[in-house]
């Protein structure tokens, strides 16, 4: 028995276990031109009837169930397709409430540099003059509060520390860590005892260990704990209703299952929405809705949530780059930009045991996608360690092309290769 990483094009990319659909296009014309401003971009209108077929390509394509909300301007559309229990049938809709994953991390962002603007905290000083005890020795001199919100610090990712059982090919720790609680001090400690992915500032790698430490330098400078901050300050700033930390594994309202697949070693996929996300807290752990999520970019965007200097600072990128050195996408501190042929937009994506999730904005928050679905890691893996592309990667990134770039947005047909962009650092056996 061995082990494989699932990697795209020899590039392992950790994060919180979401198999994320990003576009690329090496084929399509469109690729080479200069990505088009915001209004450009946000102008092409809502063919409601092509997104509702979009959602349901999804589904047919084999996932359980997905929601969306799409936005133009002062138009909405929202819908929904599928199941979110496969047993009783009960339909999914528009507003359930859903585990967002990594998109916390953004909240979390904006919390700290809503601290930065105040004068509390200094984006490029040392973790260790505010946290002097966290990260021993020198490394907590070199790494700075930057570098945790770029992922370019070099510490590693602490999931493979928390569930253990990943690294000798099995999903047992899923089960056993179902009503475990974690102190964020644990988590940064597995971080911490994993292998660094490079000095200080030399290259990006994503690791939820740097947002959990962003959690922890929240509440030094604050004196309050940071999930209740991140509410007051920056979720009912924006005016979220639906969002939260929840309190207990539970999912405070109606909601989908969150069925887990693990590239086939859960068979049938199993479901996970009831979980203690206290392995995710400030990296991963907040609930929304598509509509939510759609107004908290709007409003982070519009400048409301923070001044012009520190949403400057929030969308100063590093490049992602594949093995070959292809860009894949920017990213900022808590926010990345991805290049479409219809323009450039700002959002994350995010995903925990069985949900995964999609936000993308033109950067004046005129034209907006959302996107919520209950099957995670429903492809497989080849026997190189490769993870290969699926039906609904496809289906995915048809849907978020109509919903950003109109009705003109060129489709597979058209030339597109559509690339499953891992973001979770798993384990797997083969």
């Amino acid at each position: 028995m061995t082990l494989a990483r699932p990697h795209h094009r020899g590039r392992t990319i950790a994060g919180l276990g979401l198999s994320a659909v990003l576009v690329t296009w090496a084929a399509a014309p469109a690729a080479t031109a200069a990505p088009l401003a915001g209004p450009a971009a946000a102008s092409a209108g809502l063919d409601r009837e092509a997104l509702r077929r979009g959602l349901d390509a999804i589904r047919e394509a084999g996932m359980y169930g997905a929601y969306s909300a799409v936005r133009d301007a002062g138009a909405d559309w929202s819908g929904a397709a599928g199941v979110a229990d496969v047993r009783t049938k009960r339909p999914v809709h528009p507003r359930m409430l859903h585990r967002v994953g990594s998109i916390t991390k953004t909240f979390t962002a904006v919390a700290l540099l809503q601290q930065a603007e105040r004068g509390k905290i200094e984006l490029d000083a040392p973790v260790a003059r505010y946290l002097p005890e966290l990260i021993p020795g020198e490394r907590g001199q070199k790494i700075t509060v930057r570098m945790l919100l770029n992922h370019t610090s070099g510490i590693g990712d602490y999931v493979s520390g928390a569930f253990p059982s990943f690294q000798q090919g099995s999903t047992a720790s899923l089960d056993d860590n179902r009503f475990r609680d974690f102190s964020p001090e644990e988590l940064v400690r597995f971080g911490l005892e994993a292998p660094s992915t490079g000095e200080p500032g030399q290259n990006w790698s994503y690791s939820n260990t740097n947002y959990i430490i962003a959690g922890l330098l929240l509440e030094k400078v604050t004196g309050v704990a940071a999930e209740p901050y991140i509410t007051r300050h920056v979720i009912r700033k924006a005016g979220l209703r639906d969002t939260s930390f929840p309190r207990t594994p539970l999912i405070p309202g109606p909601h989908s299952k969150a069925y887990e697949s693990f590239y086939g070693y859960i068979d049938p996929p199993r479901d996970y929405s009831v979980y203690d996300m206290s392995w995710a807290g400030t990296a991963g752990a907040v609930v929304s809705t598509m509509d939510d999520l759609n107004r908290f970019y709007r409003a982070l965007l519009g400048g409301r949530l923070l001044g012009p200097a520190q949403l400057a600072q929030m969308q100063t990128t590093v490049p992602v780059t594949d093995g070959e050195g292809n860009v894949l996408m920017n990213y900022g501190l808590g926010l990345y930009a991805q290049d479409l042929p219809c323009g450039r937009f700002w959002g994350h994506d995010g995903g925990v045991f069985g949900m995964g999730t999609f936000s993308l904005s033109s950067p004046d928050g005129r034209r907006q996608l959302s996107l919520g679905i209950n099957l995670m890691k429903y492809q497989r893996i080849d026997e190189n360690g490769v993870l290969q592309p699926h039906a609904i990667d496809f289906a995915i990134g048809d849907h978020m092309l109509q919903a950003l770039c109109g009705p003109a947005a060129p489709l597979a047909k058209g030339g597109r290769t559509l690339t499953p962009f891992p973001t979770q650092q798993v384990l797997v056996k083969r």
